[in-house]
C-alpha cells in the first residue's frame, strides 16, 4: 500500500497576515487543515517546512489584467498619453498579435504575477483579430500548465471606429460570434465548485468600444450560466463625456440600464463616481478593482477606496495592463495603493488595508470565499517573503515592511498545497528561455 502523505505545517513564521497562527499553519490535500497558535504543536503527524525565515502572507490575488499587453510595454507610440490618446494609438498595434504572442505573453505575465505572490489571476482579454479565435483557450491552457488559479475574461468588442467606438474592426468580432464564444467558453471552463483552478466571466471591453445591445445580451448571458460580469467604468472623464454624448447618461446609469448593477459585477478603475452613484453600487454588491500604477501611470485620477467600502462596494486590486503598468507585479502594486490613497485621505491608510484590498477583497470581487485568507478550510495558496535583501535591512515590523520597504518578489509560493515557486524561482520555468522568446515575438510589435 501506498504511504498516507503526511500534512506539511508551516511552522513557526517570522509573521504571518493570521489571527492565532503565530506557530504556523497546517496543510493537508490542498486546504488549511490547522491554524497553529504561537508556542503551540499540530494535532497531527506532519511534515516540517520552517518558515522562520519568512513572512507569511494569503496568496494575492490580481483582479484586473491584460496579458497580451506585455508585449507592447513602454511602447514610443503609447508613453506619455491618456487613455484614449494611448488605446488609439495601441490597437493598431495589437491587431497583429497571433497565437504564438498571445501564448508567450500570457505565460510571461503569469509567471510575473506568481513570482509577485499571486495565487489567482483574472484576465480580461478583448482583443480578437482574424486567427485569435483560440485565445481563451490558449490562456487555459498556459494558466494549468504553471498550476495557477485563473479567472479567464472571455472579453469583447464590437463597436469598432465605423460605428462611433474607438478600436479598429481589424481588432473587433459581431455580436452573434462573441455570444456564441461566450457559451462554448463557459461551457469547457467555467468550474463554480470550491477551489477551482478556472472560472470565466464575461467581459465586453468598455462602454466606448460595445453596443448597448452586446451589454445587455451578456448580462443576460451570464445570469443563465452563473458567470461573473467585469467591464471597465469611470476610467475617465473622456469615457463619461463619451457615455453623455453616445447614450445620454454616465456611466453608472448606462451600467444599471444595461441590466449589470448586480453582486455578480466588478469593475476596473471605479475612479470617476460621485457620492450617489457609489451608494447605488455598495446597494447592489458592485465590485471594484483599484489599479494604482496603471491610474498614475494615464493620469486617470484617484479611486474612491475608503469611500466605496464604506457604502459596501467590494475593493479588490489590479496590476492592468502590462502596456499602462509595465510591470505584472501585484505587490509592487499594493505599495503603490498605499501610497496613492494616502494622498487621497491620510496616513491612517495602511499595509492592513492594502493587504485586505489584495487577498479577501480580490476574492470577493472574484466572488469566491475558498481563497484570499488564512483560516481553516481556505484553500492553501501561499506567498512567503525574507526579509533578506538590503533594503528590509533596520525594518522592525515584517508585515508593514513588506509595503513600506517595498517587496516585490516572493521567496516561496503556494497553490493548492503545491509549491510552484521556490527559492525565488518558478518550479520548472525556464526564466532565460522565457525571457529570449517573449522578447523575439516582441519584436514584432516595435514600430507604430
Amino acid at each position: 500500500m501506498t504511504e498516507a502523505v503526511k500534512p506539511l505545517w508551516l511552522k513557526n513564521p517570522l509573521a504571518i497576515l493570521a489571527d492565532g497562527a503565530s506557530g504556523g499553519v497546517v496543510i493537508a490535500d490542498g486546504r488549511i487543515t490547522e491554524l497553529v497558535p504561537a508556542g503551540g504543536t499540530p494535532q497531527a503527524q506532519c511534515t516540517v517546512f520552517d518558515a522562520s525565515r519568512h513572512v507569511v502572507l494569503p496568496g494575492l490575488i490580481n483582479t484586473h489584467h491584460h496579458f497580451y499587453q506585455t508585449l507592447t510595454r513602454a511602447h514610443p507610440a503609447a508613453i506619455n498619453r491618456e487613455l484614449f490618446d494611448w488605446l488609439t494609438a495601441l490597437y493598431p498595434i495589437w491587431a497583429r498579435l497571433g497565437p504564438d504572442g498571445l501564448r508567450l505573453a500570457t505565460r510571461l505575465a503569469l509567471v510575473e504575477l506568481m513570482m509577485s505572490g499571486v495565487t489567482c489571476s483574472s484576465d480580461h482579454h478583448y482583443v480578437f483579430p482574424a486567427g485569435l479565435e483560440d485565445a481563451l483557450d490558449i490562456q487555459a491552457e498556459e494558466a494549468t500548465a504553471l498550476g495557477m488559479r485563473m479567472v479567464l475574461n472571455r472579453g469583447s468588442m464590437n463597436l469598432s471606429k465605423k460605428d462611433g467606438g474607438l478600436p479598429p474592426d481589424s481588432v473587433v468580432q459581431d455580436h452573434d460570434t462573441i455570444l456564441a464564444d461566450c457559451e462554448r467558453v463557459i461551457a469547457k471552463y467555467h468550474d463554480p465548485s470550491e477551489g477551482a483552478m478556472l472560472q470565466v466571466a464575461l467581459a465586453p471591453c468598455s462602454p466606448f468600444s460595445v453596443t448597448r445591445e452586446l451589454m445587455r445580451d451578456t448580462a443576460t448571458l451570464a445570469s443563465k450560466c452563473g458567470c461573473a460580469l467585469h467591464t471597465h467604468l469611470a476610467e475617465t472623464h473622456d469615457e463619461d463625456a463619451f457615455c453623455r454624448e453616445k447614450f445620454g447618461c454616465r456611466p453608472v446609469d448606462y451600467l444599471e440600464d444595461c441590466g449589470w448593477l448586480g453582486d455578480r459585477t466588478w469593475l476596473a478603475h471605479g475612479i470617476h463616481f460621485d457620492d450617489g452613484e457609489i451608494a447605488r453600487l455598495g446597494a447592489a454588491g458592485v465590485g471594484v478593482s483599484h489599479c494604482p500604477t496603471s491610474n498614475q501611470v494615464l493620469a486617470s485620477g484617484l479611486c474612491r477606496t475608503r469611500d466605496l467600502e464604506a457604502a459596501g462596494v467590494k475593493v479588490g486590486l489590479g496590476v492592468d495592463g502590462s502596456a499602462s503598468n509595465d510591470s505584472s507585479n501585484l505587490m509592487e502594486g499594493a505599495r503603490h495603493a498605499l501610497m496613492l490613497n494616502r494622498i487621497r485621505y491620510d496616513a491612517t491608510v495602511t499595509h492592513f488595508d492594502v493587504f485586505r484590498w489584495a487577498t479577501s477583497g480580490s476574492a470577493a470581487c472574484l466572488g469566491r470565499d475558498d481563497i484570499g485568507e488564512i483560516a481553516v478550510g481556505k484553500q492553501a495558496d501561499f506567498a512567503l517573503f525574507t526579509l533578506d535583501e538590503l533594503r528590509f535591512s533596520g525594518a522592525h515590523d515584517p508585515l508593514a515592511a513588506l509595503v513600506l520597504c517595498g517587496a516585490h518578489r516572493a521567496d516561496r509560493v503556494m497553490i493548492r498545497g503545491r509549491w510552484t515557486v521556490e527559492d525565488g524561482m518558478p518550479v520548472d520555468i525556464d526564466i532565460d528561455r522565457l525571457r529570449h522568446e517573449h522578447g523575439a515575438v516582441a519584436k514584432l510589435f516595435a514600430e507604430a
